[in-house]
């Protein structure tokens, strides 16, 4: 008599299959939503199409952390969170025009964007369910009894709290938030404003330079040290310093508003994530 194995499927749970569904649905929102705002912008100018062009790239990011949900990633979170925050920040500013009222398409876009960025969060943050499915981390090369294997890599560090993780997400949006409004002011020396240019200049290069800057200080700051703590804060508090009147000189009050707030939204939720996790956290290392 021959038997055969029952192989069962193992399903995600149906909060996970929502989640990702709504993942699917906010990604194409933000690109149809842009599309709108673009399409009845009274000016059409180089600005507006980078800014555009910026915030419909994140529909990439809601695509990446459907992968974070289905393979149970504990990074999905955070990334959901800042991913989401931004997001609304990045459709809202250029919702309002310089001038008038705002097309009833765009408002109408924006605030069912705004209520798929919001149901996104709560899944990730108020669902149990969720919760216990993403505590995985990622896969690597694994060298161990004289073979290798490609399989879940255990952080050696000790566990960290969420909150902080939001922090480091949080910091790792500095860089492309300086660069985009960057390359807005740089449509500016297209127009013969050559004085413009040394500023120029130095916003990229500090843009890039904030980028390395996050990748040392969060790296230690994963491994419990309150120096890298510190210097996170230090680090965003120059990127305010820098980012914010270089946007009101070149950009003027729109842009200040329409790029600088961006920023803020990503400091304030680091500089809270970084203030939750002190007292989640045990004692840290100098």
């Amino acid at each position: 008599m021959r038997t055969a194995a029952a192989t069962t499927e193992v399903r995600r749970p149906s909060a996970v299959r929502a989640l990702t569904t709504l993942l699917a649905v906010t990604a194409a929102a933000t690109v149809v939503v842009e599309l709108l705002n673009y399409w009845y912008a009274p000016e059409q100018e180089f600005g507006l199409a980078v800014r555009t062009g910026w915030a419909m790239l994140r529909s990439l990011g809601f695509l990446v952390l459907i992968g974070h949900v289905n393979r149970g990633r504990t990074v999905a979170r955070p990334f959901g969170l800042i991913l989401a925050v931004t997001t609304i920040f990045a459709v809202g500013r250029l919702v309002v025009p310089r001038a008038g009222v705002p097309p009833l398409p765009g408002l109408l876009g924006f605030g069912l964007l705004t209520a798929l960025c919001v149901a996104v969060v709560a899944l990730l943050y108020r669902s149990d369910t969720v919760g216990g499915h993403l505590v995985r981390h990622r896969k690597g090369l694994v060298v161990e009894g004289g073979t290798i294997s490609w399989r879940e890599v255990t952080p050696k560090r000790p566990p960290v709290a969420g909150w902080l993780l939001t922090s480091r997400v949080a910091a790792f949006t500095y860089s492309p938030l300086m660069l985009v409004p960057a390359l807005v002011a740089g449509g500016s020396i297209l127009d013969g404003r050559l004085s413009a240019v040394p500023a120029v200049l130095f916003w990229f290069a500090a843009g890039i330079a904030v980028s390395y800057l996050v990748l040392f200080c969060t790296a230690f700051l994963m491994r419990g040290r309150a120096w890298a703590r510190r210097m996170l804060v230090a680090v965003t508090f120059g990127v305010l310093a820098v980012d914010l009147p270089l946007c009101w000189w070149l950009l003027g009050v729109d842009g200040l508003i329409r790029d600088g707030g961006p920023l803020v939204a990503a400091a304030i939720l680091a500089l809270y994530g970084l203030w939750r996790a002190r007292t989640a956290e045990p004692p840290t290392r100098s």
